[in-house]
């Protein structure tokens, strides 16, 4: 709910490659000032860098002093500032940042990112546009009223555009040629061409979370004896729920260069779909640690399918095992990825 003469600002981040060519947007709204849109490319950065180039760039657009709530689904941005995470990285922004934030009166809200929050998705476009064309540099105002976030969609530019007037604020310059990115690396293979686990000493430690999904195809009695509690191994989803959740504590263990994380949360869940004569597997992991949990949540969710067929495979060895993938990862400087 926004307070009397509150602005509110809505930005994102984005990188082709990480680091690679990147953008950054934000929309700026208040009862007192236009519907502002922000957008601008920098040839060679990293998402977090983007992330916080789009609330400074929204910030220098409200007055000192002003009431500012932000809206982000960066954690590495937001938890700097509420639960005071140490900056190591991109000093060069986080000086000039914290002077931004401590001349207004600034609220923080995450929002999850592509879940169908319309000013979240709004600078998300922004940002994924710049980032993809160098010749995006954006400022776009608009008139704003009681109407509030229904008023700045109404007037957002359908399309990518140019310039409407220049920024008062300078945003990204508009490089004359394309910038020559270098193509990016596999993180576990060293110059040699060997393996090696990733050093993640610098790193800082920071909120991680990933969501993996998966599915177990069977014949439509398998799914219905599993649905009727009719196995007699037992309770199928119980103990795959129990599988998933062993796995994934001990994947450091099974996948060689993966690093041993203390685990604070994980969730399995199932859902039977009849109609595709399957069992949907999703899993949710979290740390707080120095580097991501994809492969806990992936391991969790292919122990569960091999769970779900080694109970199973008495009545049905014909089952099969697919659609593994990581559908959403938030946390550490790459920042949020998600899929369907």
């Amino acid at each position: 709910m926004s307070e009397a003469g509150q602005i509110e600002i809505y930005t994102d981040g984005a990188c082709l490659v990480n680091p690679g060519p990147g953008g950054w947007g934000a929309i700026v709204y208040g009862p007192s000032i236009p519907a502002t849109w922000l957008a601008g490319h920098q040839p060679q950065t990293t998402n977090n860098r983007m992330e916080m180039t789009a609330v400074m760039r929204g910030l220098e657009h409200t007055p000192k002093g002003s009431l500012v709530r932000i809206y982000s689904d960066s954690t590495y941005v937001i938890n700097t500032f509420t639960k005071n995470w140490q900056t190591k990285a991109n000093l060069d922004l986080w000086e000039p940042f914290k002077r931004l934030v401590r001349e207004r009166k600034v609220t923080w809200e995450w929002v999850r990112g592509h879940n169908g929050v319309p000013l979240n998705e709004e600078a998300d476009r922004l940002a994924t546009g710049a980032a993809a064309d160098p010749a995006w540099g954006l400022m776009r105002q608009g008139p704003f009223g009681q109407a509030g976030a229904a008023a700045a969609l109404a007037s957002k530019p359908p399309q990518p555009a140019l310039f409407d007037e220049p920024a008062s604020t300078p945003t990204a310059a508009v490089p004359a040629t394309p910038a020559v990115v270098a193509p990016p690396k596999l993180s576990h293979i060293d110059d040699t061409g060997h393996a090696r686990m990733v050093d993640v000493s610098e790193k800082a430690v920071t909120g991680r979370e990933a969501t993996a999904k998966g599915a177990i195809y069977m014949d439509p009695a398998t799914l219905a004896l599993i649905q009727a509690g009719g196995v007699a191994k037992g309770d199928v989803f119980t103990v795959a729920q129990v599988a998933a959740v062993m796995a994934a504590k001990r994947t450091s263990d099974l996948i060689p260069l993966c690093h041993p994380l203390p685990l604070t949360h994980i969730d399995v869940r199932f859902e039977p779909d009849t109609a595709a004569s399957c069992v949907h597997l999703t899993a949710t992991v979290r740390t707080s640690a120095q580097t991501g949990v994809e492969m806990e949540a992936l391991t969790a969710v292919s122990t569960a399918a091999l769970t779900i067929y080694d109970m199973c495979k008495a009545v049905d060895r014909g089952m099969r095992i697919g659609d593994l993938r990581v559908t959403y990862k938030a946390g550490g400087k790459s920042g949020v990825f998600q899929q369907a």
